[in-house]
């Protein structure tokens, strides 16, 4: 074109951006939407592909008839285990992060038709999830310091008249649940029966995290999260001394 004196003035291109880099800009913002796509399949398909313990509950099948009365000091023994469980999500697909222990002690006391003391006592440090250390676990509770967690029956327990006979039972009890160094009343759902020389006990406590100024589980950023709550479980085998 020309300017008004006749000279010829260049023509300059527009502000756009050239094609090959508005090819590139848009391989760029392809290649970022697939990789975001493919972690959160890759989360999905983690926590899809979890194993999740069933909750601990009493074993599947008729018990033995007692042996013996159900009166007296009945012991923790072995094939006690005790645990959480958290739920955790991501995109929609939920599962649970379960841990276990068998390092559980402690006693309950029957006396007449009723439980009348129990105190209990977990590892924390013992605690395995797919049977792994859990350092995120340790953090949250801070067992170096807390290493322990205990539950004490705080109001006797009335056992229904079938209990001495073999009947599993259900009822609700009282405690205080200490754990990161805080002491709080929670309710506990019990099932429990008499299987031969045994006494089995099975149930589970709900835990919130902020009752015991424990730190919310890290999850996996945008993709996901656990869950800010979630459950004490146990199952006891005893013994009567």
């Amino acid at each position: 074109m020309t300017d008004e004196t006749g000279l010829t003035v260049p023509v300059r291109a527009g502000n756009g951006s050239s094609p090959r880099r508005r090819h590139w800009l848009r391989w760029t913002v392809a290649g970022l939407t697939a990789l975001v796509i493919l972690a959160a399949a890759a989360v999905g398909a983690f926590i899809k592909l979890q194993p999740s313990p069933a909750a601990l509950r009493l074993p599947a099948g008729a018990a033995q008839p007692p042996a013996g009365p159900a009166a007296g000091r009945w012991d923790v023994a072995a094939g006690s285990l005790a645990g959480f469980r958290v739920r955790e999500s991501a995109l929609g697909i939920s599962n649970d992060v379960v841990g276990r222990t068998s390092a559980v002690t402690g006693a309950l006391v029957v006396s007449g038709d009723r439980v009348t003391a129990a105190a209990f006592r977990v590892d924390l440090t013992a605690i395995r999830v797919g049977g792994k250390a859990e350092s995120q676990l340790a953090t949250s509770l801070g067992t170096r310091q807390y290493p322990v967690a205990t539950f004490t029956l705080t109001g006797a327990v009335p056992l229904s008249s079938g209990f001495d006979s073999g009947a599993t039972v259900t009822l609700r009890a009282a405690g205080q649940l200490t754990m990161h160094g805080l002491s709080r009343p929670v309710t506990v759902t019990i099932s429990g029966r008499r299987d031969g020389s045994e006494l089995q006990v099975a149930g589970t406590i709900p835990v919130a995290f902020s009752g015991w100024r424990i730190a919310g589980p890290k999850g996996f950023g945008i993709l996901g999260s656990l869950a800010s709550h979630g459950a004490a479980e146990f199952f006891l085998v005893l013994r009567r001394q």
